[in-house]
Protein backbone atom coordinates (compact mmCIF):
# COMPACT_ATOMS: atom_id res chain seq x y z
CA UNK A 1 0.00 0.00 0.00
CA UNK A 2 1.31 3.58 -0.66
CA UNK A 3 -0.64 4.99 2.30
CA UNK A 4 0.76 3.29 5.22
CA UNK A 5 3.10 3.46 8.30
CA UNK A 6 4.24 7.65 8.27
CA UNK A 7 3.01 7.69 4.84
CA UNK A 8 -0.80 7.74 5.89
CA UNK A 9 -1.11 11.37 4.86
CA UNK A 10 1.96 12.08 2.96
CA UNK A 11 0.03 14.63 0.95
CA UNK A 12 -1.15 17.43 3.77
CA UNK A 13 1.83 19.51 3.52
CA UNK A 14 0.49 20.20 0.31
CA UNK A 15 -2.99 21.31 1.33
CA UNK A 16 -3.78 24.72 2.91
CA UNK A 17 -2.74 28.26 1.93
CA UNK A 18 0.78 27.32 2.46
CA UNK A 19 0.66 24.80 -0.08
CA UNK A 20 2.55 27.18 -2.38
CA UNK A 21 5.26 27.99 0.04
CA UNK A 22 5.84 24.30 0.88
CA UNK A 23 5.78 23.88 -2.71
CA UNK A 24 8.92 26.64 -3.27
CA UNK A 25 10.74 25.16 -0.33
CA UNK A 26 10.34 21.15 -1.92
CA UNK A 27 11.95 23.14 -5.49
CA UNK A 28 14.98 24.80 -3.63
CA UNK A 29 15.86 21.87 -1.60
CA UNK A 30 15.89 19.59 -4.62
CA UNK A 31 17.90 21.88 -6.60
CA UNK A 32 20.73 22.10 -3.79
CA UNK A 33 21.22 18.92 -3.34
CA UNK A 34 20.41 17.36 -6.86
CA UNK A 35 21.36 19.70 -9.38
CA UNK A 36 24.51 21.45 -10.37
CA UNK A 37 23.82 23.89 -7.26
CA UNK A 38 24.69 21.09 -4.85
CA UNK A 39 26.99 23.04 -2.97
CA UNK A 40 27.00 20.53 0.40
CA UNK A 41 26.74 17.22 -0.80
CA UNK A 42 24.41 14.58 0.00
CA UNK A 43 22.91 15.85 2.86
CA UNK A 44 22.13 19.11 4.74
CA UNK A 45 22.00 19.95 8.40
CA UNK A 46 19.35 21.60 9.94
CA UNK A 47 20.75 25.29 9.89
CA UNK A 48 21.10 25.32 6.54
CA UNK A 49 17.98 23.85 5.64
CA UNK A 50 16.04 26.62 7.02
CA UNK A 51 18.07 29.23 5.67
CA UNK A 52 16.79 27.36 2.27
CA UNK A 53 13.22 27.21 3.29
CA UNK A 54 13.77 30.82 4.77
CA UNK A 55 14.92 31.86 1.09
CA UNK A 56 11.30 30.05 -0.49
CA UNK A 57 9.45 31.53 1.73
CA UNK A 58 10.27 35.18 0.89
CA UNK A 59 9.69 34.19 -3.07
CA UNK A 60 6.49 32.09 -2.91
CA UNK A 61 3.24 33.99 -1.91
CA UNK A 62 0.91 33.05 0.57
CA UNK A 63 -2.35 31.76 -0.96
CA UNK A 64 -6.03 32.99 -0.05
CA UNK A 65 -7.68 30.88 2.59
CA UNK A 66 -10.95 31.20 4.71
CA UNK A 67 -9.82 29.06 7.49
CA UNK A 68 -6.66 28.90 9.08
CA UNK A 69 -4.78 25.98 9.84
CA UNK A 70 -2.80 24.44 12.92
CA UNK A 71 0.56 23.03 12.77
CA UNK A 72 -0.81 19.77 12.07
CA UNK A 73 -2.44 20.45 9.05
CA UNK A 74 -6.32 20.79 10.90
CA UNK A 75 -8.24 23.65 10.12
CA UNK A 76 -8.97 25.54 13.34
CA UNK A 77 -11.96 28.07 13.79
CA UNK A 78 -10.93 31.82 14.31
CA UNK A 79 -7.24 31.47 13.84
CA UNK A 80 -5.35 34.61 13.40
CA UNK A 81 -4.29 35.57 9.72
CA UNK A 82 -0.48 36.06 10.75
CA UNK A 83 0.18 32.42 13.03
CA UNK A 84 3.86 33.12 12.48
CA UNK A 85 6.51 35.24 13.93
CA UNK A 86 8.55 36.00 11.35
CA UNK A 87 10.19 33.42 8.72
CA UNK A 88 12.45 31.13 10.49
CA UNK A 89 9.30 29.98 12.62
CA UNK A 90 7.35 29.03 9.71
CA UNK A 91 10.98 27.41 7.99
CA UNK A 92 11.08 25.30 11.45
CA UNK A 93 7.38 24.31 10.95
CA UNK A 94 7.90 23.45 7.27
CA UNK A 95 10.73 21.42 7.96
CA UNK A 96 8.54 19.17 10.61
CA UNK A 97 5.86 19.12 8.89
CA UNK A 98 8.01 17.43 5.87
CA UNK A 99 9.76 14.78 8.29
CA UNK A 100 6.67 14.24 9.64
CA UNK A 101 4.33 13.08 6.99
CA UNK A 102 7.37 11.46 5.00
CA UNK A 103 8.98 13.81 2.69
CA UNK A 104 12.02 14.04 4.45
CA UNK A 105 14.18 12.04 6.96
CA UNK A 106 15.85 12.39 9.84
CA UNK A 107 19.18 10.95 10.09
CA UNK A 108 21.13 11.19 13.28
CA UNK A 109 25.40 10.80 13.16
CA UNK A 110 26.01 8.03 15.69
CA UNK A 111 29.63 9.26 16.10
CA UNK A 112 28.77 13.31 15.85
CA UNK A 113 25.29 12.78 16.68
CA UNK A 114 24.68 15.68 14.38
CA UNK A 115 21.34 15.76 12.15
CA UNK A 116 20.94 15.58 8.09
CA UNK A 117 17.73 16.19 6.74
CA UNK A 118 17.73 14.31 3.57
CA UNK A 119 14.81 13.33 0.80
CA UNK A 120 13.32 10.61 1.45
CA UNK A 121 12.81 8.13 -1.65
CA UNK A 122 9.13 8.71 -2.21
CA UNK A 123 9.95 12.66 -1.41
CA UNK A 124 12.39 12.83 -3.56
CA UNK A 125 10.14 11.23 -6.72
CA UNK A 126 7.23 13.15 -5.98
CA UNK A 127 9.39 16.26 -6.04
CA UNK A 128 11.35 15.75 -9.06
CA UNK A 129 8.28 16.75 -11.40
CA UNK A 130 7.40 19.79 -9.62
CA UNK A 131 11.08 21.05 -10.04
CA UNK A 132 11.04 19.89 -14.07
CA UNK A 133 7.57 21.40 -14.29
CA UNK A 134 8.43 24.85 -14.56
CA UNK A 135 12.74 24.25 -14.94
CA UNK A 136 14.19 26.46 -17.40
CA UNK A 137 17.56 23.75 -17.34
CA UNK A 138 18.63 21.99 -20.93
CA UNK A 139 16.55 18.93 -20.98
CA UNK A 140 17.14 15.93 -23.63
CA UNK A 141 14.33 14.58 -23.98
CA UNK A 142 14.30 14.72 -27.84
CA UNK A 143 17.71 12.15 -27.87
CA UNK A 144 15.64 9.17 -26.92
CA UNK A 145 15.00 8.10 -29.91
CA UNK A 146 18.94 8.38 -30.94
CA UNK A 147 19.58 6.66 -27.50
CA UNK A 148 17.62 3.35 -28.62
CA UNK A 149 18.97 3.12 -31.23
CA UNK A 150 22.66 3.31 -29.95
CA UNK A 151 21.76 0.99 -27.31
CA UNK A 152 20.55 -1.97 -29.88
CA UNK A 153 23.49 -1.34 -31.73
CA UNK A 154 25.71 -1.76 -28.68
CA UNK A 155 23.85 -4.74 -27.90
CA UNK A 156 24.09 -6.10 -31.08
CA UNK A 157 28.13 -5.98 -31.27
CA UNK A 158 28.97 -6.41 -27.26
CA UNK A 159 26.17 -9.19 -26.52
CA UNK A 160 25.85 -6.84 -23.03
CA UNK A 161 21.92 -7.33 -22.13
CA UNK A 162 21.92 -4.23 -19.97
CA UNK A 163 22.10 -2.50 -23.14
CA UNK A 164 19.00 -4.32 -24.54
CA UNK A 165 17.18 -3.04 -21.06
CA UNK A 166 18.26 0.31 -21.56
CA UNK A 167 16.73 0.59 -25.46
CA UNK A 168 13.66 -0.87 -23.45
CA UNK A 169 13.21 2.17 -21.57
CA UNK A 170 14.06 4.74 -23.71
CA UNK A 171 11.72 3.48 -26.35
CA UNK A 172 8.96 3.67 -23.78
CA UNK A 173 9.81 7.40 -23.28
CA UNK A 174 10.14 8.61 -26.81
CA UNK A 175 5.97 7.81 -26.57
CA UNK A 176 5.39 9.55 -23.02
CA UNK A 177 8.26 12.62 -24.51
CA UNK A 178 5.38 12.71 -27.54
CA UNK A 179 2.51 12.76 -24.84
CA UNK A 180 4.03 15.43 -22.93
CA UNK A 181 4.45 17.69 -25.77
CA UNK A 182 1.09 17.52 -27.05
CA UNK A 183 -0.32 18.48 -23.62
CA UNK A 184 2.34 21.70 -23.47
CA UNK A 185 1.15 23.09 -26.47
CA UNK A 186 -2.69 22.55 -26.07
CA UNK A 187 -1.89 24.24 -22.74
CA UNK A 188 0.06 27.08 -24.42
CA UNK A 189 -2.29 27.66 -26.43
CA UNK A 190 -5.11 28.30 -23.62
CA UNK A 191 -3.07 30.49 -21.92
CA UNK A 192 -2.27 32.56 -25.12
CA UNK A 193 -6.50 32.80 -25.81
CA UNK A 194 -6.62 33.23 -21.67
CA UNK A 195 -4.22 36.05 -21.21
CA UNK A 196 -5.46 37.60 -25.25
CA UNK A 197 -9.32 38.06 -23.58
CA UNK A 198 -8.20 39.36 -20.27
CA UNK A 199 -5.22 42.02 -21.34
CA UNK A 200 -5.86 42.69 -25.34
CA UNK A 201 -2.16 43.00 -25.51
CA UNK A 202 -0.77 43.07 -29.11
CA UNK A 203 3.13 43.81 -27.94
CA UNK A 204 2.83 41.00 -25.11
CA UNK A 205 0.68 38.03 -27.21
CA UNK A 206 3.66 38.46 -29.75
CA UNK A 207 6.38 38.73 -27.52
CA UNK A 208 5.46 35.29 -25.73
CA UNK A 209 4.52 33.25 -28.94
CA UNK A 210 8.13 33.98 -30.48
CA UNK A 211 9.39 33.59 -27.09
CA UNK A 212 8.48 29.86 -27.19
CA UNK A 213 9.03 29.62 -30.86
CA UNK A 214 13.27 30.65 -29.76
CA UNK A 215 13.50 28.75 -26.52
CA UNK A 216 11.08 25.71 -26.66
CA UNK A 217 10.36 24.98 -30.41
CA UNK A 218 14.06 25.44 -31.42
CA UNK A 219 16.03 23.70 -28.84
CA UNK A 220 13.34 20.43 -28.57
CA UNK A 221 11.01 20.53 -31.32
CA UNK A 222 12.58 21.23 -34.35
CA UNK A 223 15.34 18.52 -33.54
CA UNK A 224 12.24 16.13 -32.88
CA UNK A 225 10.43 16.52 -36.61
CA UNK A 226 13.63 16.97 -38.10
CA UNK A 227 17.25 15.75 -37.18
CA UNK A 228 15.76 12.73 -34.61
CA UNK A 229 12.26 12.17 -35.91
CA UNK A 230 11.54 8.86 -35.46
CA UNK A 231 10.59 8.07 -39.12
CA UNK A 232 14.44 8.96 -39.78
CA UNK A 233 15.17 6.46 -37.18
CA UNK A 234 13.10 3.57 -37.87
CA UNK A 235 14.40 2.15 -40.87
CA UNK A 236 17.65 1.73 -38.39
CA UNK A 237 15.99 0.24 -35.44
CA UNK A 238 14.34 -2.15 -37.31
CA UNK A 239 17.28 -3.39 -39.01
CA UNK A 240 19.36 -3.69 -35.52
CA UNK A 241 16.66 -5.92 -34.49
CA UNK A 242 16.36 -8.07 -37.45
CA UNK A 243 20.14 -8.64 -36.89
CA UNK A 244 19.56 -9.48 -33.49
CA UNK A 245 17.21 -11.90 -34.55
CA UNK A 246 19.20 -14.00 -36.89
CA UNK A 247 22.23 -14.53 -33.93
CA UNK A 248 23.33 -18.07 -33.06
CA UNK A 249 20.47 -20.14 -31.28
CA UNK A 250 23.04 -20.55 -28.38
CA UNK A 251 23.79 -16.54 -27.89
CA UNK A 252 19.80 -16.24 -27.64
CA UNK A 253 19.26 -18.88 -25.44
CA UNK A 254 21.89 -16.94 -23.02
CA UNK A 255 20.53 -13.52 -23.17
CA UNK A 256 17.18 -15.46 -22.32
CA UNK A 257 18.55 -16.90 -19.33
CA UNK A 258 20.18 -13.66 -18.38
CA UNK A 259 17.18 -11.62 -18.75
CA UNK A 260 14.84 -14.21 -16.56
CA UNK A 261 17.65 -13.93 -14.01
CA UNK A 262 17.56 -10.11 -14.09
CA UNK A 263 13.45 -9.47 -15.04
CA UNK A 264 11.71 -11.95 -13.31
CA UNK A 265 8.48 -10.15 -12.29
CA UNK A 266 7.93 -10.20 -16.48
CA UNK A 267 8.38 -13.52 -17.22
CA UNK A 268 5.38 -15.56 -18.71
CA UNK A 269 4.61 -19.41 -19.05
CA UNK A 270 5.65 -20.03 -22.76
CA UNK A 271 6.67 -16.38 -23.57
CA UNK A 272 10.29 -15.00 -24.91
CA UNK A 273 11.40 -11.82 -22.89
CA UNK A 274 13.70 -11.46 -25.69
CA UNK A 275 11.51 -11.40 -28.49
CA UNK A 276 9.29 -9.65 -26.48
CA UNK A 277 11.32 -6.93 -25.67
CA UNK A 278 12.21 -6.60 -29.89
CA UNK A 279 8.65 -6.77 -30.38
CA UNK A 280 7.59 -4.08 -27.33
CA UNK A 281 10.35 -1.76 -29.33
CA UNK A 282 9.18 -1.75 -32.76
CA UNK A 283 5.39 -1.68 -31.65
CA UNK A 284 6.46 1.57 -29.84
CA UNK A 285 8.36 2.68 -32.68
CA UNK A 286 5.74 2.02 -34.86
CA UNK A 287 2.99 3.86 -32.44
CA UNK A 288 5.59 6.58 -32.32
CA UNK A 289 5.52 6.98 -36.10
CA UNK A 290 1.90 6.34 -37.15
CA UNK A 291 -0.06 7.99 -34.25
CA UNK A 292 2.39 10.43 -31.70
CA UNK A 293 4.38 12.04 -34.86
CA UNK A 294 0.99 13.41 -36.82
CA UNK A 295 -0.62 14.36 -33.25
CA UNK A 296 2.37 16.45 -32.55
CA UNK A 297 2.05 18.16 -35.99
CA UNK A 298 -1.30 18.91 -35.51
CA UNK A 299 -1.34 20.16 -32.19
CA UNK A 300 2.10 22.44 -33.13
CA UNK A 301 -0.10 23.32 -36.61
CA UNK A 302 -2.89 24.59 -34.26
CA UNK A 303 -1.16 26.60 -31.69
CA UNK A 304 0.77 28.31 -34.90
CA UNK A 305 -2.55 28.89 -36.15
CA UNK A 306 -4.24 30.01 -33.04
CA UNK A 307 -1.44 32.66 -32.31
CA UNK A 308 -1.60 33.75 -35.95
CA UNK A 309 -4.96 34.91 -35.94
CA UNK A 310 -5.02 36.47 -32.23
CA UNK A 311 -1.97 38.65 -33.36
CA UNK A 312 -3.91 39.49 -36.71
CA UNK A 313 -7.06 40.43 -34.84
CA UNK A 314 -5.15 42.42 -32.01
CA UNK A 315 -3.47 44.33 -34.75
CA UNK A 316 -6.31 45.13 -36.75
CA UNK A 317 -8.18 46.54 -33.55
CA UNK A 318 -5.25 48.17 -32.66
CA UNK A 319 -4.94 49.77 -35.83
CA UNK A 320 -8.35 50.65 -36.04
CA UNK A 321 -9.38 51.47 -32.62
CA UNK A 322 -9.72 55.12 -33.53
CA UNK A 323 -10.34 54.84 -37.08
CA UNK A 324 -14.18 55.96 -39.14
CA UNK A 325 -15.08 52.49 -39.09
CA UNK A 326 -15.02 52.50 -34.74
CA UNK A 327 -16.93 55.98 -34.83
CA UNK A 328 -19.00 54.63 -37.18
CA UNK A 329 -19.89 51.61 -34.99
CA UNK A 330 -20.55 53.79 -32.07
CA UNK A 331 -23.16 56.29 -34.54
CA UNK A 332 -24.71 52.86 -34.74
CA UNK A 333 -25.16 51.75 -31.23
CA UNK A 334 -26.14 55.14 -30.05
CA UNK A 335 -28.75 55.64 -32.41
CA UNK A 336 -32.43 55.09 -30.94
CA UNK A 337 -33.28 53.65 -34.21
CA UNK A 338 -30.76 50.80 -34.09
CA UNK A 339 -33.21 47.87 -34.09
CA UNK A 340 -35.66 49.45 -36.79
CA UNK A 341 -32.47 49.87 -38.89
CA UNK A 342 -30.61 46.43 -38.52
CA UNK A 343 -33.84 44.62 -39.13
CA UNK A 344 -34.67 46.45 -42.25
CA UNK A 345 -31.01 45.49 -43.53
CA UNK A 346 -31.62 41.53 -42.52
CA UNK A 347 -34.49 42.06 -45.05
CA UNK A 348 -32.61 43.22 -47.89
CA UNK A 349 -30.04 40.85 -46.97
CA UNK A 350 -32.09 37.68 -46.42
CA UNK A 351 -31.47 36.29 -50.27
CA UNK A 352 -27.81 37.32 -50.51
CA UNK A 353 -25.50 34.72 -50.50
CA UNK A 354 -21.69 35.29 -50.82
CA UNK A 355 -19.49 32.03 -51.60
CA UNK A 356 -15.78 32.15 -51.21
CA UNK A 357 -12.86 30.70 -53.68
CA UNK A 358 -12.14 27.07 -51.16
CA UNK A 359 -8.33 27.97 -50.56
CA UNK A 360 -7.30 24.28 -50.84
CA UNK A 361 -9.01 24.10 -54.83
CA UNK A 362 -6.26 27.69 -55.36
CA UNK A 363 -2.96 26.25 -56.67
CA UNK A 364 0.01 28.93 -57.95
CA UNK A 365 1.24 27.53 -61.38
CA UNK A 366 4.56 28.22 -62.85
CA UNK A 367 5.00 29.18 -65.87
CA UNK A 368 6.31 26.81 -68.22
CA UNK A 369 9.29 27.99 -70.41
CA UNK A 370 8.63 28.09 -74.20
CA UNK A 371 10.71 25.04 -76.11
CA UNK A 372 12.77 26.95 -78.61
CA UNK A 373 11.35 26.85 -82.01
CA UNK A 374 14.15 24.52 -84.40
CA UNK A 375 13.95 27.01 -87.48
CA UNK A 376 16.82 24.80 -89.71
CA UNK A 377 15.70 23.62 -93.09
CA UNK A 378 16.19 19.87 -93.42
CA UNK A 379 16.13 17.73 -95.91
CA UNK A 380 12.66 15.86 -96.57
CA UNK A 381 13.34 12.31 -95.33
CA UNK A 382 11.08 9.13 -96.64
CA UNK A 383 9.32 7.41 -93.99
CA UNK A 384 10.28 3.87 -93.38
CA UNK A 385 7.79 1.02 -93.97
CA UNK A 386 7.49 0.41 -90.26
CA UNK A 387 6.72 4.30 -89.74
CA UNK A 388 3.47 4.48 -92.42
CA UNK A 389 2.40 1.28 -90.65
CA UNK A 390 2.52 2.24 -87.10
CA UNK A 391 0.74 5.56 -88.52
CA UNK A 392 -2.11 3.57 -90.29
CA UNK A 393 -2.91 1.62 -87.34
CA UNK A 394 -3.17 4.60 -84.78
CA UNK A 395 -5.61 6.25 -87.61
CA UNK A 396 -7.89 2.87 -87.33
CA UNK A 397 -7.58 2.74 -83.95
CA UNK A 398 -8.70 6.18 -83.14
CA UNK A 399 -11.51 6.12 -85.89
CA UNK A 400 -12.64 2.68 -84.85
CA UNK A 401 -13.36 4.30 -81.51
CA UNK A 402 -14.47 7.31 -82.51
CA UNK A 403 -18.21 7.80 -81.48
CA UNK A 404 -20.34 10.90 -82.03
CA UNK A 405 -24.27 11.90 -81.65
CA UNK A 406 -24.87 11.85 -85.25
CA UNK A 407 -23.94 7.79 -85.09
CA UNK A 408 -26.09 7.47 -82.20
CA UNK A 409 -29.46 8.90 -83.47
CA UNK A 410 -28.37 6.61 -86.97
CA UNK A 411 -28.24 3.55 -84.02
CA UNK A 412 -31.61 4.59 -82.76
CA UNK A 413 -33.48 5.15 -85.67
CA UNK A 414 -32.53 1.74 -86.90
CA UNK A 415 -33.51 -0.32 -83.51
CA UNK A 416 -36.78 1.88 -83.02
CA UNK A 417 -37.96 1.18 -87.37
CA UNK A 418 -41.36 2.15 -87.34
CA UNK A 419 -42.63 1.78 -83.31
CA UNK A 420 -41.42 4.66 -80.66
CA UNK A 421 -40.37 2.09 -77.73
CA UNK A 422 -37.99 -0.58 -77.32
CA UNK A 423 -36.49 -1.94 -74.60
CA UNK A 424 -32.50 -2.27 -73.94
CA UNK A 425 -33.03 -5.93 -74.04
CA UNK A 426 -34.08 -5.58 -77.39
CA UNK A 427 -31.80 -3.06 -78.65
CA UNK A 428 -29.76 -5.06 -81.98
CA UNK A 429 -25.96 -5.93 -81.48
CA UNK A 430 -24.92 -6.54 -85.20
CA UNK A 431 -20.95 -5.30 -84.92
CA UNK A 432 -18.80 -3.81 -82.32
CA UNK A 433 -19.98 0.00 -83.59
CA UNK A 434 -23.63 -1.18 -82.06
CA UNK A 435 -22.02 -2.89 -78.71
CA UNK A 436 -20.33 0.64 -78.56
CA UNK A 437 -24.34 2.82 -79.58
CA UNK A 438 -25.69 0.52 -77.00
CA UNK A 439 -23.34 1.58 -74.02
CA UNK A 440 -24.08 4.96 -74.58
CA UNK A 441 -27.90 5.08 -75.50
CA UNK A 442 -28.97 6.79 -72.37
CA UNK A 443 -27.08 10.24 -73.89
CA UNK A 444 -29.68 10.05 -76.31
CA UNK A 445 -32.06 11.19 -73.48
CA UNK A 446 -30.15 14.28 -72.63
CA UNK A 447 -29.37 15.40 -76.50
CA UNK A 448 -32.87 17.37 -77.16
CA UNK A 449 -33.64 19.33 -80.28
CA UNK A 450 -35.78 22.77 -79.55
CA UNK A 451 -39.21 21.87 -81.52
CA UNK A 452 -38.14 17.98 -82.37
CA UNK A 453 -39.01 14.95 -81.17
CA UNK A 454 -37.28 13.74 -77.59
CA UNK A 455 -36.16 10.14 -76.24
CA UNK A 456 -37.87 9.83 -73.09
CA UNK A 457 -35.54 6.85 -70.10
CA UNK A 458 -38.33 4.61 -68.23
CA UNK A 459 -36.06 2.34 -65.76
CA UNK A 460 -38.06 -1.01 -64.76
CA UNK A 461 -35.80 -1.76 -61.42
CA UNK A 462 -34.22 -5.09 -63.11
CA UNK A 463 -31.18 -5.86 -64.65
CA UNK A 464 -30.45 -7.83 -67.81
CA UNK A 465 -27.65 -9.53 -69.57
CA UNK A 466 -26.13 -10.57 -73.04
CA UNK A 467 -23.35 -12.13 -74.50
CA UNK A 468 -21.19 -9.16 -73.86
CA UNK A 469 -22.22 -7.56 -70.84
CA UNK A 470 -22.51 -9.83 -67.60
CA UNK A 471 -25.08 -6.88 -66.13
CA UNK A 472 -27.00 -3.87 -67.33
CA UNK A 473 -29.87 -1.83 -66.11
CA UNK A 474 -33.15 -2.43 -67.79
CA UNK A 475 -35.08 0.54 -69.63
CA UNK A 476 -37.30 1.41 -72.25
CA UNK A 477 -36.42 4.47 -74.40
CA UNK A 478 -39.88 6.13 -75.98
CA UNK A 479 -39.58 8.53 -78.73
CA UNK A 480 -42.22 11.53 -78.15
CA UNK A 481 -42.87 14.74 -79.22
CA UNK A 482 -41.80 18.12 -77.81
CA UNK A 483 -45.01 19.60 -76.10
Amino acid sequence: MFFADHYQHFFRPLTGKYREQVVECLRLLYERLYTAKADYGESLAREQILEIFSEALTRAPQLDSDDAEDISGQKVAGAREHRFRNLREQAVWVLNSLVEYGWLEKQVDSATLAATFPFSRRGRLFTQPLVELNSTRVRTRHRNTRNTLNALEAFASRGEIHDLIDAWEYSERIVADFTDMIAELEERKRELVREVEAQLLVQQATDEFFSFMESRFQPDLAIRLSADSVEKHRDAIGRVIARIRRKDKSQKAEWERRLRQLLPELVEEGRSLLWWMLDTIEDRMRRACEVKLPALRHALHGFTKRADIIIRQLSYLHSQSQGAFTDLCQQLGDNPQRDEMLTRLGQQLGSFQLRLCDPKQTQLWQRQRRQPVNTRMEEEQPLAEDSRREIVLQQLLDQAFNFNSGDLRSYLQQALGSGRRISSRDLPLDNARDLLAMSHALEAAAVSQDGGPRVVVEFTGETASNDFFDQFDEYYLELKDSD
